[in-house]
This record gives C-alpha cells, structure tokens and sequence, in this order.
C-alpha cells in the first residue's frame, strides 16, 4: 500500500520529536556534592529576614543581663501589645519572630509550674499574663514563624551546676514546647557561668559548657516534641552564629562546617564562624544576629541610637546579601511596645529594600552560556533568569568554570547583581567575577567568592545591556538557579 508523503512527514516528526525527548532524558542531574540543607533548614534559608524580641525583667531595671535576684514585681508592662510586634514585623518583611522567654536572670515570662522566678508572680495582669503566649498568637494571627530563646544559664537558680538545673532546664522546654503551638526556631547561646545570685548564694560558678548540658540528649528531648525545630547555637546543629554580632557575615560564607569539636561559648572560633568551612561535614548555615539599637533590651538613653533605615539596609547587604539570615533584635520599651523611633527605621528600611532591590531588570532578558548540561533545555542559560527557584544552568561534570551572558536588550543602569546558586544540591561555587559590555569590551565590576543561597554585590552604577557572569572555580559542576540586576 502507498503511503502518503503527508503521513510520512508526520511519522518522521513525531519520531524526530521522541528522539530528542529521549536525549534530554539521558541527561542526568547533577549529584549532590557535599552536605545538603534539609527542607527545614532550606525554608529557614528562605526566610531570609527574622526578627528577636528581647524583652523581660531588664527591660525594667536597665541592665543588659540581670543578676537573678530582682523582684518579678518589678515587670508591670501596662500596654504589652504582641499584635503591635507581630503586624510591625509583617509589614516590614520579618518571617518569624524569635522571642527571649528566659534570660540569663532566670526571669520566666510564661507561668511555668518551675519556678516562682516568672511573670505569674509579677503585676502584670494581676499574675495571670503569658508573654509567651500573646507572642505565638499574634505570630499565627500575622502569618510569621514562632521561635523561642531558653538561656542555658541562669542566674537565679540556687541549683544551677548540678545535674537537678538540667531536670530543671529541659522541664521548662517541655512547657515552651507543647504549650504554645509550632516552634520553628530555637535558640541558645554560649553565656554560661560567672557571678550570680543563685537562691541567695552571691558567688561565682562554673559549669564545663561543652559538657553540662549534654546537648545531645536535650535536642533529642525537643525533636521527639517538634520534629522539624531549627537549632540555633555557636556550633548549631541546624543554624551557626555568625561570629560577631556587627550584622556581618563573611564575604567568604560556607554554608557548611565541622562541628565535632565546636560547642556553645567555645572561645576562638570566631572567624570560623563567620566564613564556614569549605569542606565542611555538616550543613550549619550562619544566622546574623544584631541589634537595631547599641544594647539587646530597651534603654531609654538610646533612643537617640537606634539604627537608621540606611544603616539596616546595608546590614542586610552584608548578612542576606552574604548568603545568611538576618535576625534583628527589635526590643520593646517598659510600655510592651516597639518604640516609635525603632519603628521609623524598620518601615525606613523596607522602602530602600523596596526601591533599591525591587525590580530586577533581567525580568524577561535572553541568557546563553559557554556551556550548558548534556545541551538539555533543562539546564539551559534560561534557567538563571527565569526567577524560578526550582530551575537552574548547569554545565557537564567536567566543566568547573564558565560564563553565562545575560542580554536585556537595552542599556540600562545597574548598581546591583544578585545570585543564587541552586543549594538542595550542595554549595559549590569557590570564586566568580561580574562583567559588563562596555565601549565594545567586557569590562569587570566586581568579584566575589562563595554565592550559597543568595549573594548581593553592591556596584558602582555603571550602564550596560549585557551581563557576563564568570565562574572562575567552583567544587564542581556549578549550579545558578537565579540571576538579578537592580
């Protein structure tokens, strides 16, 4: 039988079509290299600015860390206002808001059934307030992430050094932890030991930090309670500290390090932590946290010092823009509220933020690339300016340097270039350079080393059509899920 050219050329399409198909399916994605975040750690990523709220008996008193013995009569906040806190936060951008509910005074600002040291003995609300819970509720009323600081030490506990504190300790994260609904963070630091009031001993005590606590045991306790809760601490395990608390990341920021000999307050480890390590066995990103005034709780003579809009803007170039997570303290005054002038400077900062990184002028550019995984679409150049967090260029296992060019048709002024590498497979990229088409040559912009989840480069503002983007070393394979210019 005759068949007809019609048929034939249909035939041979769809033939032509399953072959290329079957091509882009042989091309396999890249392997994991090194650690990897776990989805909780890669949402907590995503998360990128956070808030803490210091607030307690030393709001009160005017310290910074109180000795232990002030009276809880002394905490009379007459217009604590959590949803003010929670809308503020929502408004400016915050994802979660990370709440001191015990520190190192001892001060409980729940009715826990531990101790008398807490808010049930204090005026507030004739004894029947629950700081912590007016905190979670307007965390879920605002649609924010909730998260709890316990400090480790405590300086009213006449048994803090024996084994009973530690009863004690993890009894009160079984309150924080089954009583207030979803905790997405919590956080402990290094302060542990030194001079206290400790039930009326007035002495000076130390405790073997990187034994004591038994950490190991004490986030067994809290996973079986939330299985997903990030952990916050010098040495994490879910989330590091950055080193300092200036609000700066290291231009050289490894998402990974080797944990197996850090513990919380380990002296000397600070610039560790503050660039990771590249080979690092464990995936413990760093956490920036930093205060939006001199100290962490609120102090009338510092009114005048809070952080200016500018200055919160460019700590969030050198925290987010570094590959971390920002977490600004806001404190509340002796009202319960966020002062007006603290407030000033967050919707200050949420304007430059809006204004200097608001439209990214990629948006719909054409990318091609020196190389590009098995010539599959779904690695192609695209993929890096698709603004789409699940897609990404890749180049062939073999290819560690290499350049990807964006075109946005016209010329156009940047003083920014934003990047992401693509993290759920590992962070790869070692150093790379920025390049723009100028006076019919490439001319160089900037540089850097690591990307991680996102790094923002700050430029002089210099007028280009195209973009090159080198990646002059990289682990492996490299991975640029987004690519931005502001």
């Amino acid at each position: 039988m005759k068949v007809s050219k019609g048929v034939i050329s249909i035939a041979t399409a769809a033939f032509v079509s399953f072959s290329f198909l079957s091509a882009q399916a042989q091309v396999n994605a890249p392997a994991p290299v090194g650690p990897v975040p776990t989805p909780a750690q890669l949402a907590w990523h995503q998360m990128e600015t956070n808030a803490f709220v210091h607030f307690t008996i030393n709001t009160f008193t005017d310290k910074e860390w109180g000795y232990g013995d002030e009276s809880p009569k002394l905490f009379n906040p007459a217009a604590t206002d959590a949803m003010q806190w929670a809308r503020v936060l929502k408004e400016t951008g915050f994802k979660q808001m990370i709440l001191t509910c015990k520190h190192h005074d001892g001060f409980c600002l729940w009715p826990t059934k531990y101790t008398e040291h807490s808010i049930k003995n204090s005026p507030y609300k004739n004894g029947k307030g629950d700081i912590v819970k007016e905190a979670s509720d307007a965390c879920k009323k605002y649609g924010l992430k909730f998260g709890v600081y316990l400090s480790p030490w405590d300086r009213n506990r006449a048994d803090y050094g024996t084994p009973d504190y530690i009863t004690y300790y993890r009894n009160q994260l079984k309150e924080l932890f089954t009583g207030y609904g979803p905790v997405c963070e919590m956080w402990f630091d290094g302060a542990n030991g030194g001079d206290g009031y400790y039930g009326g001993a007035r002495e000076k005590r130390k405790i073997d930090g990187k034994t004591y606590y038994d950490w190991p045991a004490t986030l067994s306790l809290v996973r079986q309670m939330q299985p997903n809760v990030i952990f916050f601490s010098d040495a994490g395990p879910g989330v590091r500290w950055v080193g300092n608390e200036r609000g700066v990341a290291g231009e050289t920021n490894w998402n990974t390090i080797t944990p197996d000999t850090l513990y919380a307050g380990k002296a000397g480890i600070e610039d560790l932590l503050n660039t990771g390590s590249e080979d690092g066995t464990a995936w413990i990103p760093a956490e920036v946290d930093v205060s939006i005034r001199p100290g962490w709780f609120y102090h009338k003579k510092e009114d005048s010092l809070v952080k200016t809009a500018q200055q919160l803007f460019d700590i969030y170039l050198t925290s987010v823009g570094r590959g971390a997570v920002l977490l600004l303290n806001i404190p509340p005054d002796q009202r319960g509220l966020f002062h007006e002038k603290d407030i000033k400077s967050l919707y200050g900062f949420r304007n430059i933020l809006n204004r200097e990184l608001g439209k990214n002028k990629a948006a719909g550019a054409s990318a091609t690339a020196s190389n590009f995984r098995g010539k599959a679409g779904a690695y192609a150049a695209g993929n890096a300016v698709d603004n789409s967090n699940e897609t990404y260029w890749a180049t062939d296992d073999e290819v560690t340097t290499a350049s990807l060019e964006i075109n946005t048709g016209k010329v156009q002024t940047f003083k920014y270039i934003m990047l992401q590498e693509y993290i759920k497979l590992g962070q790869r990229v070692k150093s790379f350079t920025v390049e723009v088409w100028n006076n019919d040559a490439w001319q160089q912009v900037a540089a850097g080393t690591t990307i991680g989840y996102k790094r923002i480069l700050k430029l002089t503002p210099v007028k280009a059509g195209k973009v090159r983007v080198n990646i002059t070393a990289s682990k492996a394979c490299p991975l640029i899920s987004n690519v931005a210019l502001y």
